[in-house]
């Protein structure tokens, strides 16, 4: 096959893994595969249960498919599996390959037929926008997380110390409390365990108000704030990566064309 042919058809596989309706068929084919999981926890009568293997069957073949066309339509093709999605759905996809029937491997064969929902997080681009903030926000979440351990640790601490006798179940030991504390965050009938202790130690409520006041508003605000923080700089990030795509200038290239015309204005007042 000559050059001229080889990028006739690599154009043309790029064309159809770029095109809209392509996407859309793939996205509706995750969305059919994430389906057959669902019936597969319901008992089903064997004419059905063919019916599912030869449509997963079909799913697999289908996404071989998909990502040979987007492996054709890469011009580069060894940077093709540089980008960590695309190894993520070669994996998927090939181990999909393993038989589920009579397998010693069919376990891993139905699990990542499970994980071949998590390809529509590849597919549509507001969904690994979503994934890389939360990845990019996990330093900074780490130390919030932390002082909320300490926190949790410490108030665990001092519910079993005074509670313990009070509830056993509840506060018998700490990590116990922490799993208690925990629902007291997630305001999951709080106040009964509220009242509970009340009934021995009257200004009991002061330990639940302070620690929902740190955990449910303090800190659960801060991983929201952080979160939000850095879903804005990747936007921001992939307008910029946008903008250079297009070849329009950024606006730090802006000031310095600014700058570079004000010293041109000053040099021809000056002769």
């Amino acid at each position: 096959m000559s050059a001229a042919t080889t990028e006739q058809w690599q154009a043309r596989f790029d064309r159809l893994r770029s095109n809209k309706a392509f996407e859309l068929l793939v996205i509706s084919i995750i969305i059919i595969s994430a389906l057959l999981i669902g019936v597969k926890t319901y008992p089903l009568p064997s004419v059905a249960v063919r019916i599912v293997v030869l449509l997963d069957w079909a799913i697999t073949f289908f996404f071989l498919a998909e990502i040979t066309v987007r492996f054709l339509g890469e011009p580069n093709k060894k940077r093709f599996f540089f980008n960590g999605w695309n190894v993520f759905d070669t994996l998927i996809v090939v181990v999909s390959l393993i038989p589920i029937q009579d397998s010693e491997l069919a376990l891993i064969g139905r699990l990542v037929r499970i994980f071949r929902v998590l390809r529509m997080v590849s597919i549509i681009p507001e969904l690994r926008v979503l994934l890389n903030s939360l990845l990019a926000a996990m330093p900074q979440l780490g130390y919030v997380l932390l002082m909320m351990f300490i926190i949790f640790y410490i108030y665990a601490a001092i519910g079993s110390t005074f509670f313990a006798t009070i509830n056993p179940e509840l506060w018998g030991d700490i990590a116990i409390s922490m799993l208690t504390l925990f629902r007291v965050m997630t305001f999951e009938d709080w106040t009964d365990v509220m009242y509970e202790t009340m009934v021995v130690h009257p200004f009991s409520w002061v330990f639940y108000l302070s620690f929902i006041f740190l955990s449910a508003f303090a800190f659960l605000n801060m991983i929201i704030g952080i979160v939000v923080n850095v879903l804005e700089e990747e936007h921001q990030q992939q307008a910029k990566e946008k903008a250079r795509a297009a070849g329009e200038p950024t606006l730090i290239e802006l000031r310095e064309e600014i700058r570079a015309l004000g010293r041109l204005i000053e040099a021809r007042e000056k002769s």
